[in-house]
């Protein structure tokens, strides 16, 4: 079950790293109670790079611990 869940982390950072404006896309409902114009906090380019930054650490702990409880 552990690494099931693992995977679908790893599927999740890996949509991070590639095409982080889709998980914006799909954060924007949860917006909908504090934001009045969706096209005003969008994020800009760095703030993708950093998410793509982040991404990348959280795909190194992922790969990490799929590793370590494999062995």
């Amino acid at each position: 079950m552990i690494v099931v869940l693992l995977c679908l982390f790893a599927l999740m950072g890996l949509v991070q790293v590639i095409k982080p404006q889709l998980l914006w896309r799909m954060n924007r409902p949860l917006q909908r109670p504090f934001v009045r114009d969706y096209d005003a906090t969008e994020p800009t380019k760095a703030g993708y790079t950093m998410t793509r930054v982040v991404g990348v650490v959280f795909l190194v702990a992922v790969a990490w611990m799929l590793i370590t409880h494999l062995t």
